[in-house]
């Protein structure tokens, strides 16, 4: 029996499962970082739109090189439709899903952002069934089913409907979680065929440039005008909430597939909590620490079944 639980761990396909869900975790950290700065940016007044572009203009160099790397590297060219699709995910995963997520925050409270961001598991869950016809296994429904209950319950003390534009805020956080769903989908039928890192980058560099056309039309000069603090917000987002965590997904999704890295993701809400004590000086509730047992026993179940 040791003799085949230590098989079993020395084997490449288990090794790379667990690679997957550390990749797959620390992506989730990183992306849940974003709100604690992008929270911390807004006390200074700055709008969405050039908060994003400073995150994209620092985020820029680094694809840049990554892509100049890997298409040296790489003897395939990519072909003209998966490129097509590779600006197309770039779009939809990255501007549409940040720019609509940043906008909605201005409106409502973080929690409540949080709670409708992270839904998004069961969106790809169900994106992949209709389109790919991928069978939703029992065991996903068990950690769909448990992360969520964790995440409402550890969310259900942070909502608060307070403003008038609340309704708008939560229909925009969620067309960005939708849009974010058709990014997992598509991009996990892409990676295999461009690669990991290809993927992330050209899917990057595209975002960075739309985001730099929607600044130029609707900003000048002046609005590049911001306190030192604002610079610093928008370079931690580009390095700790962008670079890091969007190569880890990409490379998540080419070990574990979409489905499995959009369940680890429930991760985030957790994460974003502990962060939020930390630096925005709030405080853990009770039900926030049962909530967070809920998920990582959610995760548990899937990690164990596979």
């Amino acid at each position: 029996m040791n003799t085949h639980v230590h098989q079993k761990i020395k084997s490449p396909a288990y090794s790379q499962f667990i690679i997957g869900l550390i990749f797959a975790l620390g992506a989730a950290l990183g992306f849940s970082a974003k709100a604690i700065f992008v929270k911390l940016a807004y006390t200074y007044n700055v709008d969405a739109i050039t908060l994003l572009m400073f995150r994209m203009m620092f985020a820029m160099p680094f694809f840049l090189i990554i892509a100049y790397i890997e298409e040296h590297k790489e003897e395939s060219r990519i072909s003209h439709k998966n490129m097509a699709l590779i600006i197309l995910m770039g779009l939809i995963g990255y501007y549409l899903s940040s720019f609509l997520d940043f906008t909605g925050l201005l409106y409502i409270s973080a929690g409540l952002e949080r709670l409708i961001l992270f839904i998004y598991p069961t969106i790809v869950v169900i994106l992949s069934s209709l389109f790919f016809g991928k069978k939703i296994q029992k065991e996903a429904y068990i950690a769909l089913a448990l992360s969520y209950a964790g995440i409402a319950l550890a969310m259900a003390n942070d909502i608060q409907i307070s403003t008038e534009h609340v309704l708008l805020g939560s229909a925009l956080v969620f067309a960005s979680t939708l849009s974010y769903s058709i990014f997992l989908v598509g991009s996990g039928e892409l990676i295999p065929k461009v690669g990991a890192r290809r993927f992330a980058a050209y899917a990057m560099i595209v975002s960075c440039l739309a985001v730099f056309v929607h600044f130029a039309l609707v900003r000048d000069i002046g609005a590049f005008k911001q306190p030192i603090e604002v610079y610093g917000y928008g370079l931690a987002m580009a390095i700790f909430s962008t670079v890091i965590p969007a190569f880890l997904l990409a490379a998540a999704i080419q070990r574990i597939g979409a489905n499995k890295v959009s369940i680890i993701g429930g991760f985030g809400p957790i994460a974003t909590i502990a962060m939020a004590a930390i630096f925005l000086n709030e405080t853990i509730s009770t039900s926030q620490i049962l909530g967070a047992t809920l998920v990582i026993t959610g995760i548990f179940i899937l990690g164990k079944k596979r």
